[in-house]
């Protein structure tokens, strides 16, 4: 094989690496970026913010990697499902709090999703920005949510097979993000048939293009155990916080939207 034809592949591989929409940045034990008294602040900050809003249920999102190297569109790498709770402390005590579910993808298998729950401290602990974006559901849908989360339905709209680039349209493959948003239209029209969730999607869903050439693609979907577009056909969709937003935004599911970012 020639040199520059090595050149080209290497280059299309450095592509592959740096477009993948995870970057481990959706799973659980992931790289710190600040101190651990940081992110605590931090996560205090989003706590009381949302406990002051009265939040039961809300959409939780983390940066994991710099924005730079995100494909345009994607703003956060990581989306989970907040919930008001009572939290036992490791010496047996309780108090309120919230407890945030999550698909995350497992480590040192990066293709395979397990279902995890954690909390805020633990949840930023890998932003790469001490930055989030928040959905505040309308309190109808909270409730439906919070129903939803308590029930066997939860685990069973969890796909196990991950791909950043999971089509939300079809059930091949899922991301943590298309799970929030089957645990969205699950609640929402009370079903737990995947057929129906993934129909409800595709008619009122606009998911995010994601602009990466075909030769990355290749190369991702060679190298990259995560990333897979064998469920796509044609134009390369996915769920990202941004357009669930839109979505609840435009069919009045949103109470509020916001942007918390951590005190200097």
């Amino acid at each position: 094989m020639k040199a520059s034809r090595l050149k080209v592949i290497a280059i299309c591989f450095v592509l592959a690496v740096t477009t993948d929409a995870s970057a481990n940045s959706s799973a659980a034990g992931v790289q710190s970026y600040h101190s651990r008294a940081k992110v605590s602040a931090f996560a205090k900050k989003v706590e009381r913010t949302l406990a002051k809003r009265g939040a039961r249920v809300f959409l939780i999102s983390r940066i994991g990697r710099p924005r730079s190297k995100l494909p345009k569109g994607i703003n956060y790498t990581h989306t989970g499902i907040a919930v008001y709770s009572q939290i036992t402390a490791k010496n047996g005590k309780k108090s309120p709090g919230y407890a945030i579910y999550n698909s995350y993808q497992r480590d040192g298998q990066p293709n395979v999703s397990d279902l995890v729950v954690d909390f805020p401290a633990d949840f930023f602990i890998g932003a790469h920005a001490l930055e989030t974006g928040i959905i505040i559901p309308e309190p109808e849908l909270q409730e439906k949510l919070f129903k939803l989360i308590n029930s066997d339905t939860y685990n069973k709209l969890h796909n196990p097979r991950y791909s950043a680039l999971a089509n939300p349209f079809n059930s091949k493959f899922q991301n943590c993000t298309e799970f929030v948003l089957d645990v969205i239209n699950a609640a929402i029209y009370k079903t737990n048939k995947v057929d129906k969730i993934k129909a409800y999607s595709k008619a009122y869903f606009k998911p995010q293009k994601v602009r990466v050439g075909p030769v990355t693609l290749l190369f991702g979907s060679l190298f990259k155990p995560d990333i897979a577009v064998s469920d796509h056909d044609g134009q390369i969709t996915t769920a990202t916080f941004t357009t669930i937003a839109k979505y609840m935004e435009k069919y009045d599911l949103a109470q509020e939207r916001l942007t918390i970012v951590a005190d200097n």
